[in-house]
């Protein structure tokens, strides 16, 4: 990488402040944060554009996936196997080209733009009077400048769209709502504990009725379900992994009918993409089976991350076995996190499915570690910034160091990724152990109610 000093000194002061906002309790305006964000983000992507070493897939695959929609070809067979995905973001990098904008700054916008969008959507995620500290601070996270302005890689996009539909599924009000029915289910428990006798009040009672029975749904709850499934419908076309956010997202909506309204919508936007390249991509009908094939062909490759590096000696390897056992530990070990986390807060919920995937999975690319970013500093654990400092280093030294030239590269990949799996102890270790289960409110003493007054004789 050219000006690795330069982007090294930015990535450090920028971790300095977040750590000290953190110490002092900074609270800087939201726009002072996002204009902190803008400035860093377009900074370094014009180091990145101007430099002479540009990432490989940056190159390879993403060049000609917005080449081939230029010449109205489909992405994903023009770029010969290069891009695994939908064709949405394509469709961007096509337009932009269109404009004359060179790739190498053409092929950033689009993540530097959604990673600046993605400031204060983090601030409306943690909510509270700190939202704008966790703004400033997801700012400067050195994960996120790396991948958005470095590397171009599409997380941010899924990201912006994935986090704007937990925003809009909360609805108003405070971060902490609770659901209806659990509200009630809630006062139903506190009226029983409060009556010191053996008889149900008839209000609990009413409450319990009133709590078991179906939600009538209304117009407004249905829009923002619409709403809110339709932006993650948006994160699932920019990549797959973003499915991983479904079961948080749902739990936001209020009733049923809603969590089906936003599961509907959400796996319609993928749908409408795909069945509408003939018209916007220019693939016949019989070529999209095929595209379908490709979308869902995912090598195994491992060695790069957590377990795999060390049977592998530190190097990438096609190894079908371990792929296969690390895709079924990351379902049980979802299942798990969904079970463990059912009544917490559903972002911590979410945090935990992202950050156990983090720890079982047989492959990732340094990219995949933004996937927890915006949760964890959003809802920071106890062991959130030494996750966040952790991750964020190892993929620093490979973006940074390690790409000075080739050689570098061949040589310190195999302890580089060996290195990784000290950090799976840490990311276990940040997950919101501490938050799963809601708060038990505070029940009052009973009162007894008040005799007649008793009457003594002194006589």
């Amino acid at each position: 990488m050219d000006y690795a000093v330069f982007t090294g000194a930015i990535l450090v002061i920028g971790v300095a402040l977040a750590l000290i906002a953190q110490w002092r309790d900074w609270r800087p305006p939201l726009i002072a944060a996002i204009g902190v964000g803008i400035a860093v983000r377009v900074l370094l992507m014009y180091t990145a554009a101007e430099g002479a070493w540009q990432p490989v897939d940056f190159v390879n695959s993403f060049k000609p996936a917005g080449e081939a929609v230029l010449r109205g070809e489909d992405p994903v067979l023009a770029s010969n196997g290069g891009w695994h995905f939908l064709p949405t973001i394509p469709y961007v990098y096509g337009i932009l080209l269109w404009f004359g904008i060179p790739w190498e700054y053409a092929g950033r916008l689009v993540t530097v733009v959604a990673d600046i969008v993605l400031i204060p959507l983090v601030a409306k995620l943690a909510g509270g009077p700190k939202a704008s500290l966790r703004a400033f601070q997801y700012a400067l996270n050195p994960l996120a400048l790396l991948v958005a302005s470095i590397h171009g890689q599409v997380e941010p996009v899924a990201l912006v769209f994935g986090v704007a539909a937990f925003v809009v599924a909360r609805g108003p009000g405070s971060p902490e709502r609770v659901g209806v029915t659990d509200s009630a289910v809630a006062r139903f428990r506190l009226d029983v504990l409060r009556d010191g006798r053996n008889a149900v009040p008839r209000r609990a009672l009413g409450m319990l009725v009133q709590a078991l029975k179906p939600i009538p749904s209304d117009r407004a709850d249905l829009k923002r379900a619409a709403l809110a499934g339709l932006l993650m419908g948006l994160a699932l076309c920019a990549k797959s992994w973003p499915i991983w956010l479904i079961p948080g997202f749902l739990l936001f909506l209020p009733h049923l009918r809603a969590r089906i309204v936003g599961l509907f919508v959400t796996g319609a936007v993928p749908l409408f993409f795909l069945v509408t390249l003939p018209i916007f991509a220019g693939t016949s009908l019989s070529q999209i089976p095929e595209v379908i094939r490709v979308i869902q062909d995912i090598r195994p490759i491992v060695g790069e991350w957590g377990w795999t590096p060390w049977p592998t000696g530190g190097h990438w390897s096609l190894e079908p076995l371990m792929a296969k056992i690390g895709t079924y530990l990351i379902y049980i070990c979802v299942v798990a996190a969904v079970v463990i986390w059912r009544r917490a807060d559903p972002i911590d919920m979410t945090l935990a499915i992202l950050l156990i995937f983090m720890v079982v999975t047989p492959r990732l690319g340094a990219q995949y570690l933004l996937w927890f970013m915006p949760f964890l500093i959003a809802r920071p654990t106890r062991f959130a910034w030494p996750a966040i400092l952790g991750t964020s280093l190892w993929a620093a030294y490979g973006y940074i160091y390690m790409t000075q030239d080739p050689a570098t590269w061949v040589m310190l990949h195999s302890y580089w990724s060996r290195a990784s799996i000290v950090l799976l102890p840490v990311l276990f270790l940040a997950m919101p152990w501490a938050r799963r289960n809601p708060p038990e409110p505070e029940l009052a003493e009973p009162v007894t109610p008040a005799g007649p007054a008793s009457v003594t004789s002194t006589a």
